[in-house]
């Protein structure tokens, strides 16, 4: 288990920039797919948590992105 703090927007935005290699503003508010897949790889790999389907379900934006893994590591500790 990580006691890394929940990533903020910024952090967030600049995972989403990374995949294909992109300036964070130009970085949409809507989640599609590829980036919730490669948000979810980040999540595991720094946190070593798991989201679960109706935590993945809520994410639809940066936004959402955001309360829900402020949410589930919150209660992961």
């Amino acid at each position: 288990m990580s006691s890394l703090p929940p990533p903020g927007r910024a952090e967030i935005v600049d995972w989403l920039a990374a995949l294909g290699d992109r300036q964070p503003g130009d970085v949409r508010e809507r989640i599609d797919s590829m980036e919730l897949a490669w948000l979810v790889h980040q999540v595991e790999q720094r946190y070593e948590l798991e989201l679960d389907d109706d935590q993945l379900d809520r994410i639809k934006t940066i936004d959402d992105a955001v309360a829900v893994l402020a949410e589930a590591l919150k209660s992961h500790v």
